[in-house]
């Protein structure tokens, strides 16, 4: 089983900046893929940003250039750096992470933590 946790959400101003975290541990050798998603009440859940155990990512159109996606692998965390936040990330972001176990691949989420833009 694989648990997921992420922290650093919050109240920030508009064009203020907030870091999340998100880290996994369980039983595991390795970790294929990170993702940060976000949902409001009464929408679905959309793509944030990604990032590859190679390093590759993905972003959002509406969070390229402000948001930024990283991961420390002995850690075993990702992060998003979140700059020039607007009232319309507000949101609850959660984790997913992609792992590999011995002879199985676990896809697994957070609980989420929130994130409030206003001023």
């Amino acid at each position: 089983q694989v648990r997921v946790v992420e922290s650093g959400g919050g109240l920030a101003q508009p064009g203020g900046s907030l870091r999340l975290s998100c880290a996994a541990s369980g039983a595991f050798y390795s970790i294929n893929a990170w993702g940060w998603y976000r949902q409001v009440p009464g929408k679905q859940r959309e793509l944030v940003a990604t990032i590859t155990r190679s390093g590759t990512t993905n972003y959002a159109d509406s969070v390229k250039g402000r948001f930024a996606i990283s991961t420390d692998g002995p850690k075993r965390t990702v992060y998003l750096q979140m700059n020039s936040l607007k009232p319309e990330d507000t949101a609850a972001y959660f984790c997913n992470v992609k792992t590999e176990r011995i002879g199985a691949r676990d896809d697994s989420w957070g609980r989420g933590t929130q994130v409030t833009v206003s001023s």
